[in-house]
């Protein structure tokens, strides 16, 4: 089975390009929401609480509001990544760079829609009518002018019920991890930096240091310590675009530090004469990468499968030995929100901070007693491995999910037995 075609417009009841407004109307207590393209994953899903805030007059922009529905195509940047809107507390502004389409709900269903752009098909024929050299975008007119499958309304609904219960197991799971990790948050907190550690009861504290621990600069630290270290990625002279490879040993870029982790779908990679030649760049498990410019406040902890890994050139890395300073202890120490803002605030740039190996040899470091240390690693090592084993899961969702996609897009398999939830309820 193949499903006919028409063009986009065709099922198109209106469409729209973001507004702009003055950068001077952001506020934390603004009353309207802006979506963003950074406020898109690659697969759709919208961040709602990433989205920044702004006071704006809300008459002059009404017609601009997303409604429960509406389809956002980012134009610029990540060109293509659609995403379905599904509402808000607030009323929410979609950013400059992202097309607004509201569908014809008489004939198409919105989240097929989202998920067939989504979909290789999709995706190639929306950078098919990418314009620009240096910058491409797309435009509301051209994309009107594709052409896209459509099946029966029924077929888009049980397609996209399908499909969405991937989707649904997926954010479930991200729900968890998202918990979890501020748990593990919250525990660093109350142990360190509120001091209620287990048996803190009978530790005596001067100067708001708790008997046994100590603090030090992490240059004092590598300085004193064999194995510990503070090193910058090899320069552009000694690693060219012309050396990477389709396959080989992966560089981490710091693109590839997402959601304090190393991810791997857009990793580079070189050969290994190249990899042996910036053996000293190479990372090891617990090591610790920084990007060294653009969103400082990311970080990630190198896995035991990441050994033997590449420092690219744009991060930096922090080595540690299990002592005096366990690794795991002091990646939640930077990953602290007044470390965080601390760090920031040392970076040096007008448009895009930089960070240095020195500004991270500057850190102070809190080095609390080896029980009370050895009793965080063995807690946080519980919370990170609940996690892995839930991104696993969600990373065979996806697998899942993508071979599946295309098949039925294109009618390969007959959705028409599969009963909508409103049958079943019957």
């Amino acid at each position: 089975m193949s499903w006919g075609e028409v063009p986009f417009d065709a099922i198109i009841a209106d469409s729209a390009f973001g507004p702009r407004f003055s950068g001077d109307c952001y506020a934390e207590d603004g009353n309207v929401a802006t979506l963003r393209t950074t406020d898109l994953s690659p697969d759709g899903s919208i961040s709602l609480d990433t989205m920044p805030h702004a006071k704006i007059d809300e008459d002059k922009f009404e017609s601009h509001f997303l409604q429960v529905g509406d389809l956002v195509i980012s134009r610029s940047g990540r060109i293509g990544t659609t995403a379905l809107f599904n509402g808000y507390h607030k009323p929410v502004l979609p950013g400059a760079f992202l097309i607004r389409f509201r569908l014809d709900l008489s004939r198409a269903h919105p989240l097929f829609f989202r998920l067939y752009f989504n979909s290789v098909d999709g995706q190639e024929r929306l950078l098919s009518v990418a314009q620009g050299a240096a910058q491409q975008n797309i435009n509301i007119t051209n994309v009107r002018k594709l052409s896209v499958p459509l099946p029966p309304l029924a077929e888009q609904f049980r397609i996209a019920t399908v499909l969405a219960c991937y989707d649904d197991l997926i954010a479930t799971n991200q729900r968890r991890i998202t918990l979890l990790e501020d748990a593990a948050r919250r525990l660093y907190r109350e142990w360190f930096v509120h001091l209620r550690f287990p048996g803190h009861e009978s530790v005596p504290v001067k100067d708001g240091m708790p008997q046994g621990w100590m603090r030090q600069t992490l240059g004092e630290l590598c300085d004193s310590t064999d194995g510990a270290s503070v090193q910058t990625g090899p320069f552009g002279s000694q690693l060219h675009q012309h050396d990477y490879k389709d396959s080989g040993t992966p560089v981490v870029m710091p693109q590839d530090i997402v959601g304090d982790r190393i991810r791997m779908n857009k990793i580079a990679y070189v050969d290994e004469q190249t990899a042996n030649r910036l053996a000293r760049h190479r990372l090891r498990p617990l090591d610790i990468v920084f990007p060294r410019r653009g969103d400082i406040s990311k970080r990630a902890l190198v896995e035991p499968h990441q050994d033997g890994f590449l420092c690219g050139t744009g991060c930096l890395k922090i080595s540690l030995p299990l002592e005096p300073l366990h690794p795991l202890v002091h990646y939640c120490q930077l990953a602290d929100p007044d470390m965080v803002k601390w760090i920031e605030g040392q970076a040096i740039g007008a448009t895009m901070l930089n960070l240095s190996g020195a500004i991270l040899r500057s850190i102070e470091c809190v080095i609390p007693s080896r029980d009370v240390q050895a009793r965080f690693v063995t807690d946080m090592q519980a919370f990170r491995q609940q996690i892995d084993i839930l991104e696993l899961q969600n990373a065979g969702l996806a697998r899942a999910r993508d071979l599946l996609l295309p098949k039925l897009m294109s009618g390969q398999l007959d959705v028409s037995g599969i009963p909508l939830p409103e049958e079943l309820a019957a």
